[in-house]
Formats: structure tokens, sequence, C-alpha cells
């Protein structure tokens, strides 16, 4: 086992026993296991944490993604613009309505996605782009939602990776016109299971998530659309109404951890994250550029410092999709971050002390 873990809940699982488990307790006592008033609770907190007029719990981000693709009536023969380079399920979602994802590079510095790439992407079949906050760190949401206002299309926020990150001092899931947040628990905001989230600030969109997470019940046993069985069960919604009041903390503990990497990281074989200067990052993975990727992991390895890989296998070139016939060498900057990708160590209970030896490990890396 790694001296100092990639990640560890439970160390952060110690420091919320005393109230997780009273939490959960009163769900067991109501039998408010599928939906209900633990859920109903959580969907206001968050929506107020977030700034936006509704928010529906769903049983994972995958699903939020679906839903509000659903809700914006995109479907066969339409296309949705996302990046290459985030986890699977930004795309995936899009595939399950059976419109088709097409793929944009990113920017060589900050990662996210490029604006130009995906202006240049829209054809006549586009209705909607899906935009991701890549690692915590929110893309260019005002140019972005420009363009897609410009074109007439749907802006969707993929906020699975930045719970509490601000754009302009803004929260991130309340520009664009729908949002979608998982809960996944090594998330910044994760359940103790699997969980998400969709937001708006339309009410037409709420109620149509709201129907395809049960069933497409609008009634007890009066089901107007072909829905699905994905809700939020009670104990996820309870814990994460005690976890959101740590939420803003967790994130500046994790933006002081990322400010030390910045800071201390001096070794010219090591690339850094660019990070805008009008965004407040809610840091959720610290991922560096390498070129010989495998001897660094193994170098880490043997000096007990854990990390992992996100994502080593940009979506375009996904078995999954080979279908839409993408190849290696047509979304080049996002292969390359995909190539040479590696996360260090960065959770909020990292000590001050653990921080430092991955600094000192990383920067005497030759």
């Amino acid at each position: 086992m790694d001296t100092i873990p990639f990640f560890d809940l439970k160390r952060q699982y110690a420091n919320l026993r005393d109230e997780l488990a009273p939490a959960i307790e009163t769900v067991l006592d109501k039998t408010a296991f599928s939906g209900g008033e633990f859920v109903d609770r959580f969907e206001k907190e968050f929506a107020d944490y977030c700034g936006v007029r509704h928010m529906r719990g769903v049983n994972s981000g995958t699903a939020a993604i679906h839903f509000a693709l659903l809700a914006l009536g995109i479907g066969p023969g339409d296309e949705v613009i996302v990046p290459a380079h985030t986890f699977i399920a930004s795309a995936s979602g899009i595939s399950y309505t059976g419109a088709k994802p097409v793929f944009v590079d990113c920017l060589a510095d900050t990662w996210e996605v490029d604006p130009n790439a995906v202006e240049k992407a829209i054809t006549k079949k586009t209705r909607a782009v899906i935009v991701v906050h890549l690692y915590g760190v929110p893309c260019e949401l005002y140019e972005l939602k420009r363009i897609a206002m410009a074109h007439g299309l749907a802006l969707i926020e993929d906020c699975a990776q930045a719970h509490g990150a601000l754009y302009q001092g803004r929260k991130v899931g309340s520009i664009g016109e729908v949002s979608a947040f998982s809960f996944y628990p090594s998330k910044n905001l994760g359940a103790y299971g699997e969980a998400g989230a969709v937001g708006t600030d339309k009410k037409k969109i709420a109620e149509l998530v709201e129907m395809f997470r049960s069933h497409g019940e609008t009634a007890k046993y009066s089901h107007e659309i072909l829905g699905y069985n994905e809700r939020m069960d009670g104990i996820q919604g309870a814990v994460l109404s005690v976890k959101l009041r740590h939420l803003d903390q967790w994130n500046k503990r994790k933006s002081a951890i990322s400010s030390k990497y910045f800071e201390g990281i001096k070794n010219p074989l090591i690339v850094l994250q660019s990070i805008p200067q009008e965004v407040t990052p809610a840091h959720h993975l610290f991922v560096v550029l390498v070129h010989d990727r495998p001897k660094f992991i193994e170098y880490l390895k043997a000096r007990g410092v854990g990390s992992a890989l996100h994502y080593p296998i940009p979506c375009h070139l996904q078995k999954a999709y080979r279908t839409l016939g993408y190849a290696k060498g047509d979304l080049p900057k996002a292969e390359y971050i995909a190539d040479h990708c590696v996360s260090l160590p960065l959770f909020p209970e990292l000590t001050d002390k653990e921080v430092e030896t991955v600094i000192d490990v990383v920067n005497a890396y030759a």
C-alpha cells in the first residue's frame, strides 16, 4: 500500500462518522428509501448552493446527462458536441438518447474544451454543446455560451468534477441552460454509493427530469411518457446534505494543497495545468503531464506516492465509439494529454507533511 495514498475516503469518514450515523439512522427509522423527504431536502439545499431554481436528484451523473438531453428534446438524428478528453459518461449520455456525439479538441494550456473547435464542429444537425469543467477547473463558459446562443444551441454544463467552482464569480451549473452533477464517492461532493443531479432554471426541464427518473410518472400508476427507474435514494440524499455543509471547507483545503503543488513543483520534466485568472477552481484532481509516464508512475510507487490516470484513452479513440470513424491524430491535444497525464494525491485530509513529501519526490524525478 502507498505510504501517501492517491485518495483515501476512510479519513473523511472518520471525521464525519458522528454526523453521518444519525442522519442515516433517521432515514432508516422513517423508511424513506427511494426518493422522499431526504432527497427533496437535498435538492433544495443544493439548488440554493448552486444558484439555480430547480435541482432534481437521480442515481448517477450519467443519468443526469442523459435526462438533461432528453428534457431538451434531443434524440436520433441530432448531434451533440462534447470534449474528447473527459470521462466517457460525458459522451455516453448522448448516445443513450440516440443522438451522435461529436468530439472536439481541448486547449493546450488549460486542457479545457477549445471554444474555436466547438464552433467549427457545428453542423445543421447540432442541437447542443456539452462542456466539461475538467478536473474542477471551469472552462470558458461565457464564450461557449455566446457560441451556443449564436447558433441556437443548448449549453449543458457537465459539473461532475467541479461542485462549488466559480466562473467570474458565478457558480458553475448556473450559467448553462441545464447542468449535470455526479456524486460518485470520490467527487468533491460524494455520496456513499451512486447519485447525481440535474440543475436548471427552467421549470419544464425539471418536470421532465422528474418524470424520466421515475418511469414517466405524473401521478402514481399514471405514466405520461416512457421513463426510467433512476431515482436518487433517501440514504444518499441524507449523506449529501451532511456533506454539503463541509464542501466549501474541503474545496478550500484542496485549493491550498493545489497551490502548494503549483508553487512547489519546479521540475522542468513536469508540465502543470494552466488556471485562468477569471476562475476559482474546485480542484477535483491535480493532474500533471510527463513524457515517460510508465517510468514516472513506477518512480512514484517506489517512493510510496500513489497516483492514478484521468484519462488514458480519449473518448474518440475508445472502442465503444469506433463506429464513428475517428482515428489517432484527429484530436492531437486531447490525445497528447491522454498519453502523458498522471494524477497526484489530492484530498482534503492530506497533511502538509504529505504534500511536501509529494513535492520533494516529484522535484527529484529525473
